[in-house]
């Protein structure tokens, strides 16, 4: 696969491909990609990391692997492309995020806004059949994450790791909490968002880190009207 990366993340996964497992997973994909419907488009595999240079990552927020619907995944955990209704788990996260930061809701699930900030929105998994969570698990992609998250580990300057649900939190020995901020909670969706993830304040937590840290905090409000339009298939 191409790597249309064109920042500092580049030599990072340049490195990760060499690995045994990315060679795996590379050819599980080629066949994948030629004879099953896979999201995200192979163009938007890597649009958190274009998006989020690496040392400008402020904030991770990890989550499972893709939507699996039409046009919904665009290589951003829990954003959708602008015109597709919000998922249930991203209705779930605007809910939190009003309660807890007064955040205005909006009518759409595009989250360029964060990624553009530095919040680094990853997937512990990439890729998923059409209508089949959880699909492509245990093909090579949880390596990859792992070795992403421990060069963001690396880093001298201190970030904070949101990990939701049981894969997020599975990264959570790849970080020394020495030096970096973990605020983790079950995952947003409706079927564990009401076991932890309503009330836990993510999103002030992090914001009052990066306070602490002398960074600037996220503006975690979403621009009410995007001016970004994309055009999909019938």
């Amino acid at each position: 696969m191409n790597l249309p990366i064109h920042n500092d993340w580049r030599p990072i996964l340049e490195e990760a491909m060499t690995q045994p497992s990315y060679r795996s997973l590379r050819e599980f994909l080629k066949q994948e990609y030629r004879t099953q419907t896979i999201y995200p488009q192979m163009y938007d595999l890597w649009t958190a990391f274009e998006w989020t240079p690496y040392q400008r990552v402020k904030v991770v927020i990890l989550g499972q692997d893709p939507y699996h619907g039409p046009h919904q995944a665009h290589g951003l955990s829990f954003s959708v492309q602008p015109g597709v209704p919000l998922p249930p788990s991203l209705q779930n996260i605007y809910k939190e995020l009003e309660a807890d930061v007064g955040a205005r809701p909006v009518a759409h699930g595009y989250l360029k806004h964060w990624a553009d900030q530095g919040v680094f929105l990853l997937n512990t998994v990439l890729t998923v059949r059409a209508h089949q969570a959880h699909s492509h698990r245990g093909k090579g992609w949880e390596e990859l994450t792992d070795f992403v998250i421990e060069k963001l580990n690396e880093r001298e300057t201190p970030m904070v790791f949101i990990l939701w649900g049981s894969a997020a939190k599975a990264k959570r020995a790849k970080i020394d909490e020495s030096k970096h901020a973990i605020i983790t909670s079950v995952h947003p969706s409706p079927l564990s968002a009401y076991r932890g993830f309503f009330g836990s304040r993510p999103f002030s937590k992090a914001n009052a880190y990066l306070k602490q840290w002398h960074q600037q905090p996220i503006d975690w409000q979403l621009p009410i009207v995007i001016n970004e339009s994309r055009s999909f298939p019938s």
